[in-house]
């Protein structure tokens, strides 16, 4: 079950953006408000979420909320046009990624422009810039005579997760009588079209096992031993599967990733045997592999070393569990209707795919033709001194208005 709250349209004049009502906020202006409000993923979206909120009311725009448990983050999504299938969803997150430890030249929260033509700040790129085209371009979908409706789908905790994108995604299947057919997923792609992802999901594992002399290494479990074992096996493993050709030459790099990033303190001497050891394991698979598959057979590995040490130590024992949430593939094939749509939107023919994850996974596992498209470079996120082109924040203006001149010629 989902819980929800629906809202009309009521004014807060404290939340107003940045001009008066009756006039109409460019990309840039937006863009400017949002990226003030310092959202990192885990903490609430609240003042962001309320500001988009108020902007929607002041348009006329009814919305749905879909908040988390504790009511302190929720995700929003609204249609504009009439309530007939095969609609667009836009969709983008709220949240970004810190800045600490980062070093900017100018206030991250604070949009700066340059004489280089380029707008600085944290989310600029990543991905406020998407959003603001899509709220800059409101006013006209309003008075656009569209056939089909649009909807937005804003959410929250994209950047620790994509934790809720499913919940998001499903809430508008059960809110509205009709079936939206396509999402449009506005992360950073330089405008252009992207129909593969690779997914992730990081697993911890802990190795117990027993104390003792360095000098009785053979007839005790060294956890290290154990833990190395293991990492060796889950190389083997991502050898194994380009071995067999499982590529995709879409991708850079063109194969499933398996990755030992951080190996967390073990031992306390270097004379005595450790008795406890973890690692963080990261998978990056293609669309052909699947995390469950490489997931299980590393279990049964695990099975197999404590079967072969609980000789020596009866309490030995591996386990793994989940870290970061698995995010699926996105594998959009190129006979869905939705390839022809977003070529046209975007004026740009060549296909394309990432390696980074998004929420355009789960978008489509939920039912939607999704493709992933957005102005800005992914070179620029999460680093110092992001930034968004003029350039490219007018080219998704220009696509949102592309996409109204579709809607409005659509065929019955």
């Amino acid at each position: 079950m989902f819980s929800s709250i629906s809202f009309a349209p009521v004014f807060n004049e404290a939340l107003l953006p940045l001009q008066a009502t009756k006039d109409i906020m460019t990309a840039k202006e937006i863009l400017s408000k949002l990226v003030s409000f310092p959202v990192l993923g885990g903490m609430s979206n609240t003042a962001i979420a309320e500001w988009i909120e108020n902007y929607l009311t002041q348009h006329g725009v009814d919305f749905h909320t879909v908040p988390n448990i504790d009511n302190t983050k929720r995700s929003i999504h609204c249609r504009i046009g009439p309530a007939v299938d095969g609609g667009v969803i836009l969709s983008g997150h709220t949240d970004v990624v810190p800045t600490e430890g980062q070093n900017w030249n100018t206030d991250p929260f604070v949009l700066t422009e340059k004489s280089d033509g380029k707008l600085y700040a944290r989310g600029s790129c990543d991905m406020k810039g998407f959003l603001a085209c899509c709220l800059a371009a409101l006013p006209k979908m309003k008075v656009a005579q569209i056939k089909r409706p649009i909807y937005f789908a804003f959410s929250y905790d994209e950047e620790i997760g994509c934790l809720a994108a499913p919940e998001l995604a499903e809430h508008i299947k059960q809110t509205y009588k009709e079936k939206p057919k396509y999402a449009i997923i506005g992360e950073p792609t330089m405008m252009q079209p992207v129909v593969g992802q690779k997914g992730i999901v990081i697993y911890k594992t802990q190795v117990n096992g027993s104390a003792g002399h360095s000098s009785r290494i053979k007839e005790e479990v060294s956890a290290i031993n154990e833990a190395s074992r293991l990492i060796l096996w889950l190389e083997q493993k991502m050898n194994d599967l380009i071995e067999k050709n499982h590529v995709d030459d879409r991708f850079t790099p063109p194969h499933t990733s398996i990755h030992c990033g951080l190996f967390e303190k073990s031992g306390i001497a270097p004379n005595i045997i450790s008795d406890s050891a973890s690692f963080y394991w990261d998978v990056r698979v293609i669309p052909l592999d699947k995390t469950e598959d490489i997931l299980n057979e590393f279990k049964t590995y695990s099975k197999e070393r404590e079967l072969a040490c609980r000789g020596k130590f009866l309490e030995f024992k591996i386990t793994t569990e989940e870290d970061h949430p698995n995010v699926p593939p996105l594998d959009t094939p190129e006979h869905l209707s939705v390839v022809p749509l977003i070529r046209k939107l975007s004026q740009v023919d060549k296909l394309n795919t990432v390696a980074y994850a998004a929420e355009a996974g789960q978008f489509s596992e939920a039912g939607f033709e999704t493709v992933i498209c957005g102005p800005g470079d992914i070179a620029q996120a999460h680093r110092a001194n992001e930034f968004v082109s003029i350039d490219q924040l007018n080219q998704g203006y220009v696509f949102m208005l592309r996409l109204i001149d579709h809607l409005e010629n659509a065929i019955d």
